[in-house]
């Protein structure tokens, strides 16, 4: 994405249409409009031919985009997951790996940055009945290895209302939720890591619609993206106006929900009841 938004701007600066671009290239003018847009993968000799054409001379800016070209087609450590990785969500972890903001609501279960191996195991045998017991084993083997971010240098910071039925529904046994529970009050003390919980008494809320997850980056061509998720896949947004409205129910739900500071009294009382 940042690639080619350079290459975007610099294709502007220097005047060329999408149909110059693309006879240099001896592709349709369409491919470049995708290139541009992250929409396929970006060859290094397109990149260093459409360089020439943009009238990029300096042997420092060209290296810096033909490294920037290599590093974008090298698979994510995700990749060695791609036999259980649907691409909706393969788009997901590449995202949630680049941010440096990851905001979200959750109405149903424990965000999975957040989760235990045994609450994760049982959620995803609930979600897949007919999945084979391998298939399972191999999609908490990659929820805990996306968990890895949060311990990393210069983490995100993680900011997630869980809304208070997550934590009302049994999943498996009451060691499970409880483990699950006493995980929550741990994490809620990382700096980086803030946690609110919705209460029932907060009543009707801005985003009672289902799960999305808000991410930011920390360079400025990247816009922020909102995804929402369904049973069968997820939609991705990254349009002002649409990403506006995600934000702002956010932020809606933030002022409603019980503050920071009684998170953990919330869940050290839930644990006990447990």
């Amino acid at each position: 994405m940042v690639l080619g938004r350079r290459l975007q701007v610099l294709r502007e600066r220097a005047g060329v249409s999408f149909e110059e671009a693309a006879r240099a290239l001896d592709v349709t003018h369409a491919t470049v409009r995708r290139m541009e847009k992250a929409q396929v993968g970006l060859k290094v000799p397109y990149v260093e031919k459409l360089l020439r054409v943009y009238g990029v001379t300096d042997p420092g800016e060209i290296d810096g985009f033909l490294t920037l070209a290599r590093e974008a087609n090298r698979p994510g450590w995700w990749h060695r997951y791609r036999d259980v990785l649907p691409d909706w969500f393969s788009a997901f972890v590449s995202l949630e790996a680049e941010a440096d903001q990851i905001r979200a609501y959750e109405p149903h279960y424990v965000p999975g940055l957040l989760q235990t191996e045994a609450y994760a195991a049982t959620v995803l045998r609930a979600g897949m009945p007919h999945a084979p017991a391998g298939e399972i084993e191999r999609l908490v083997s990659l929820r805990l290895a996306r968990q890895e971010l949060l311990t990393r240098d210069n983490p995100p910071l993680l900011w997630v209302v869980v809304d208070e039925t997550v934590l009302r529904r049994p999943i498996g046994r009451p060691n499970v939720m409880r483990a699950q529970v006493s995980k929550l009050i741990d994490s809620g003390t990382a700096p980086h890591v803030r946690l609110q919980i919705m209460p029932f008494s907060a009543g009707p809320h801005s985003a009672m619609y289902g799960p999305f997850h808000l991410f930011r980056f920390p360079l400025p061509e990247l816009p922020d993206v909102a995804c929402a998720e369904s049973l069968v896949g997820a939609a991705y947004f990254d349009q002002r106006e649409e990403v506006s409205a995600f934000r702002e129910a956010l932020d809606r739900m933030c002022a409603q929900a019980a503050p920071l500071n009684r998170t953990e009294a919330i869940l050290s009382g839930i644990r006990k009841e447990i």
